[in-house]
């Protein structure tokens, strides 16, 4: 039977989150997710924030909450350079929800001195970590 895994290196700038065999990968593509098996074509993509998962080689499935990067696959090796990436078990909950929290009353008071676009960046980040948080 033929081989069904490939290499994963989840990579952020603090650690190196992941590296081992797995049968699948899905990411966050910037244009709508995409998966990866044995023997993909090369590909290299931005990511976006969202959620990222794999299956390993005893069939676990593990998701991933991103919030952007590259994906690059090539010879049956994939890297994911991310922003950031947290296993969905590893989320401090409580601290996601203060940051959704503090970008709502951010958003919600829309003064000057306050940068909409990034207030509505963390809203989405910490409604995607909470959403991942959840998948454990």
């Amino acid at each position: 039977m033929a081989e069904k895994k490939f290499q994963l290196e989840i990579v952020t700038p603090q650690r190196v989150v992941f590296k081992g065999d797995v049968e699948s990968f899905t990411a966050p593509g910037s244009l709508g997710s995409f998966q990866v098996l044995v023997n993909h074509a090369p590909l290299l993509s931005a990511i976006g924030v969202g959620e990222a998962k794999m299956r390993d080689t005893q069939g676990n499935e593990i998701h991933y909450a991103t919030s952007g990067g590259f994906v690059e696959v090539m010879n049956n090796r994939v890297v994911m350079l991310a922003e950031s990436a947290e296993r969905s078990n590893e989320i401090d909950v409580s601290r996601a929800e203060k940051a959704k929290s503090r970008a709502q009353q951010r958003i919600e008071q829309h003064s000057n001195d306050i940068d909409l676009e990034r207030a509505r960046i963390a809203l989405v980040r910490a409604i995607n970590r909470l959403k991942i948080a959840q998948r454990t």
